[in-house]
C-alpha cells in the first residue's frame, strides 16, 4: 500500500560459505573450571563480512545481568546482532544483554549472534570478558556445575499470554503442530518501512506493551510488520539511531510483545535498493524511499538471509516475502513479467538487478529456516492469474500465496476472486496481507472478508496507524484502539469470529 505525504555492506557474491572457528572451554586436570567460557564461531563469511556467534556459559554466582567484551584484532566491525544489545567502541565489541535474558543462574548458558564486516583478515579473537571476569581461564576452582537449560529464543521472551503455534503448510491450509487449521486474521502495523529511512524514528506511534494489547483486544489473531532492508542491513546513510543494530533488536521486540500477546507476526519486506523511475514509480531515488517493481539482488537475499537466521527457531514467524510487486508496469508483457517476478535478473524496464522470488526462497532456505513464506503476485499483489504457474520451488513445502486487495484494484470483486483466486486457495494457502477501502467506511471490506470467511481464509486490515483515514485506508484515530468507521467494520468483524 502507498503512504500518506512524510552505501554499500553485506554485498553477498554468491553462496555464502560455511567456516568453523570455536574457542573450547578450558577444563583443567585438576578439575578446576574457569568463572565464564565463551564458545566463539563464526558461522558465515564472504567477501566484505562475515556472522559469528558467541556462547557464554557463567560458572560462577548467579548474575542478575551480564555484559560481555572481546576485541577484533583486524578491523572489524559489528554491524548488527540479536539477543544482545551491541555496540563497538575502536576494536573493543561490546555485548549486553537483553531485558529478557539478562539473568545467568550458575552453569547457566545464553548465546547471541552478529553481523560484521571485514577486510579479509578475521581472525578470533583472543580473549574475553564477561562483567570484567576473562573467560576460558582457570579462575574457579570446584567441581564442574551442573548446566541448566539456556535463555529462551530471541523471538521468544516471557510474555503475559499464550504465544502463538508454529505454523507449516498442509496441503491448501496453515495448520499448527496438532494439524488444527489456523488462519492469519488481523492487521498490519506500518512504521518500519519508512519512519527509519526518513529519519524520524523507527516506527510510526508506540509500540509498547500497552499499544500492542490494544492490537490484540480487537480479536486480532495476526499482525504484519513492514520493514526496510537498508535499515535492517544498517547502510550508512541511514541514521546511526535507526538502523543496524539499534533497528534489529526493535523489531525483535515487536515480534516478542506480538506474540507475548498470542499473535502471529509476519515479517515482510515493504521497501528496498534501486533506482526506478519507469511507469508508475513510487520515487526516484536509488534507496529504500518507496515501494520499487522488484526486490533488488545486490541486497534483498542478504535481508532475508539476515532475517531468516534471526527467526528460524520460532515457527511462529511467518515470512513475507515482497510486499507488492510490480514489473508488470516495466515489461512489455504477462510473460515477461511473471518470469522477472520469479527468476529476477535483468528485466526488461528495469534498471537494476532484480532478485525473484525463487532467489529470495532460497536465501530463507539455505539458513535452514523453515518458516512459512508468503510470495504476492504482480499488479501490487493483486494479480494471482498466474501464480501457480510461475510459483517459486520450495524444498520444505511451506510456501503460501499473498494478494492484496482494495475497492480501485481491478481485482476488486467476487467474479475476479472466483476465477484467479479461487484457483489458487484450491492448492495454496492463500493470505490476503492487506485489504482496505479509501470511503473511511467498510462496506467493501465487509465483502472481502465474507468471500474468504466462506472459504477458510486470511485477511488482515491495512493500518493500524493513526492518519487521517481521507488519505488513505486507517483502522484507528488512536493507538488506544479507538476506531474509525473504517476500522469500526474490521473491529466487530473480528471480535465475532472470536466469540
Amino acid at each position: 500500500m502507498r503512504h500518506p505525504p512524510r552505501s554499500v555492506l553485506l554485498a553477498v557474491a554468491g553462496t555464502v560459505a560455511l567456516v568453523a572457528a570455536a574457542l573450547t572451554p578450558v577444563v583443567t586436570a585438576q578439575g578446576a573450571v574457569p568463572a565464564c567460557t565463551v564458545e566463539y564461531s563464526v558461522t558465515g563469511q564472504w567477501d566484505a563480512g562475515f556472522q559469528g556467534a558467541v556462547k557464554i556459559t557463567n560458572n560462577a554466582s548467579a548474575l542478575s545481568s551480564w555484559n560481555l567484551t572481546f576485541d577484533f584484532a583486524n578491523g572489524q566491525k559489528v554491524t548488527q546482532g540479536w539477543s544482545a544489545r551491541w555496540s563497538q567502541s575502536g576494536t573493543t565489541v561490546t555485548a549486553s544483554n537483553e531485558s529478557w535474558n539478562g539473568a545467568l543462574g550458575t552453569g547457566a548458558s545464553v548465546s547471541a549472534g552478529f553481523i560484521a564486516s571485514t577486510a579479509g583478515v578475521n581472525a578470533v579473537p583472543a580473549a574475553f570478558k564477561l562483567n570484567g571476569t576473562t573467560c576460558n581461564t582457570d579462575t574457579q576452582p570446584g567441581p564442574t556445575p551442573t548446566p541448566t537449560p539456556t535463555a529462551p529464543p530471541t523471538t521468544d521472551p516471557p510474555g503475559t499470554g499464550d504465544g502463538p503455534p508454529a505454523l507449516h503448510v498442509q496441503g491448501n491450509k496453515l495448520v499448527d503442530a496438532a494439524g488444527g487449521t489456523r488462519r492469519l486474521l488481523g492487521v498490519n502495523r506500518s512504521g518500519g518501512e519508512f519512519m527509519c529511512v526518513q529519519g524520524r524514528g523507527i516506527w510510526d506511534g508506540p509500540v509498547d506493551d500497552a499499544a500492542v494489547r490494544a492490537i490484540a483486544d480487537w480479536g486480532v489473531g495476526a499482525v504484519r510488520i513492514p520493514l526496510n532492508e537498508e535499515c535492517w542491513l544498517g547502510l550508512s546513510h541511514i541514521d546511526a539511531a535507526y538502523r543496524g543494530a539499534a533497528y534489529v533488536n526493535a523489531v525483535k521486540e515487536l515480534v516478542a510483545r506480538v506474540e507475548a500477546h498470542g499473535m502471529t507476526p509476519i515479517v515482510e519486506l515493504h521497501w528496498t535498493y534501486g533506482q526506478y523511475t519507469g511507469n508508475s514509480a513510487g520515487c526516484s531515488d536509488v534507496h529504500a524511499g518507496c515501494q520499487k517493481p522488484m526486490p533488488d539482488m545486490q541486497y534483498t537475499p542478504s535481508f532475508w538471509t539476515s532475517v531468516a537466521d534471526t527467526f528460524k527457531s520460532d515457527q511462529a514467524v511467518v515470512f513475507d516475502l515482497f510486499n507488492e510487486p510490480y514489473p508488470d508496469r516495466a515489461t512489455s508483457t504477462t510473460a515477461q513479467a511473471w518470469q522477472c517476478w520469479r527468476d529476477g535478473g535483468t528485466c526488461p524496464g528495469i534498471g537494476y538487478e532484480v532478485a525473484g522470488m525463487q532467489d529470495l526462497v532460497d536465501a530463507v532456505r539455505a539458513t535452514g529456516a523453515r518458516n512459512v513464506v508468503l510470495a504476492g503476485g504482480l499488479a501490487y499483489s493483486n494479480d494471482l492469474s498466474q501464480w501457480l504457474t510461475y510459483r517459486p520451488s520450495d524444498p520444505t513445502g511451506n510456501l503460501a500465496a499473498a494478494y492484496h486487495v482494495y475497492n480501485f484494484n481491478s481485482c476488486a470483486n467476487a467474479s475476479c476472486w472466483n476465477s484467479t483466486l479461487a484457483p489458487v486457495a484450491a492448492q495454496v494457502p492463500l493470505v490476503a496481507g492487506e485489504i482496505g477501502e479509501n470511503t473511511c467506511s467498510h462496506g467493501f471490506v465487509d465483502q472481502v472478508m465474507k468471500w474468504f470467511d466462506d472459504r477458510g481464509l486470511s485477511y488482515l486490515g491495512w493500518t493500524w496507524n493513526a492518519w487521517d483515514c481521507s488519505s488513505g485506508p486507517s483502522l484507528i484515530t488512536s493507538y488506544d484502539g479507538t476506531p474509525t468507521a473504517y476500522g469500526t467494520g474490521l473491529r466487530d468483524h473480528l471480535r465475532a469470529l472470536e466469540g
